[in-house]
């Protein structure tokens, strides 16, 4: 685009999506990194924490509704907010991709076990295919979950 030309509001929009998707499983978890990107580590971690508790509880409620998309989508994002708490507390790491949120994983499951990694991909799996996702995929999925971000909440005290 040339100086003082406008961009096309379609095609801006475009782009954020693209950031959104490349860095974040959400809206709400872009924006989320805009909020905490400048609070020191301690307060950063309780934020993404705090965070995923509150996704937790959310995907119960859709659950039970029935809108299993929205409690696929609010599990995947608690346990994305809950590993990037972990990384901030264990060290003040930034994830700042997918690609580096999957490789951290790993170091949360070689610290508090092979459970997290289950956890992780059955997330991972109902996200993706909440169009397949039985109930009862999302419901253990986010028990699953529930029990990392629990687990992570200690490691951040």
């Amino acid at each position: 685009m040339k100086k003082g030309e406008r961009d096309d509001p379609k095609r801006t929009a475009e782009r954020i999506r693209q950031q959104v998707v490349r860095y974040t499983p959400s809206v709400e978890a872009y924006i989320l990194e805009f909020v905490v990107w400048n609070l020191d580590p301690n307060e950063r971690a309780r934020a993404y924490i705090t965070s995923a508790s509150a996704l937790v509880e959310e995907a119960k409620v859709e659950l039970r509704t029935g809108n299993l998309m929205q409690a696929s989508n609010k599990t995947w994002e608690a346990c994305v907010l809950a590993i990037k708490a972990h990384a901030v507390a264990r060290g003040g790491l930034m994830l700042e991709s997918l690609d580096d949120l999957w490789l951290h994983k790993d170091e949360v499951a070689n610290e508090l076990g092979v459970w997290v990694t289950k956890a992780f991909l059955m997330a991972d799996s109902v996200y993706k295919n909440y169009y397949e996702a039985t109930r009862m995929d999302v419901t253990v999925a986010l028990c699953e979950v529930e029990r990392l971000v629990k687990t992570i909440r200690e490691v951040v005290k």
